[in-house]
């Protein structure tokens, strides 16, 4: 009896563990990111949007899972090749394009390939955007977008 219960608390604690890498159904390994994400974009008026996330994948196959401060689901987006989707949960949107899922989730453009980078710490450069990966190693990175017009701000906090 004292070993059943050794390995099912052994099972149970296991299950519990933070791993930053799971693995996909085909064996390969996929890096998994999780914290919170804002956006602001200097419109008239001014735009914000602030969730808690869980990214998985990469630029072209993934998903994201967005979360209300409270923790209930706000919006699932996925994509891969030729198919991107917006589930916001009863309703399923298909979009021509993983930016243009992407901007009607959050309300602002983002560069898909280059948060991937960004996100393990390599400082890819992108027309009009500025990335600030100073804080990468704690966690924390900022991304403006100048050009073109509105501003828009990026930041995003992992969790440790």
């Amino acid at each position: 009896m004292l070993a059943c219960g050794l390995v099912l608390a052994t099972i149970l604690i296991a299950g519990c563990a933070h791993q930053p890498w799971a693995e996909a159904e085909n064996n390969a390994k996929i890096q998994i990111w999780t914290g919170r994400i804002s956006l602001q974009v200097q419109s008239e008026p001014v735009q914000a949007f602030f969730a808690g996330f869980e990214l998985r994948g990469d630029p072209d196959q993934g998903e994201l899972v967005l979360n209300s401060p409270l923790g209930t689901s706000l919006a699932v987006l996925r994509w891969s090749p030729g198919q991107a989707l917006l589930d916001t949960g009863g309703q399923v949107q298909r979009f021509d394009s993983v930016d243009a899922l992407i901007e009607k989730a959050t309300g602002a453009a983002v560069p898909l390939p280059a948060l991937f980078d960004w996100l393990a710490g390599k400082n890819t450069t992108l027309a009009g955007w500025n990335a600030d990966l100073t804080q990468q190693a704690a966690g924390r990175i900022s991304a403006s977008r100048t050009a073109p017009q509105p501003r828009t701000d990026l930041r995003i906090v992992l969790a440790q």
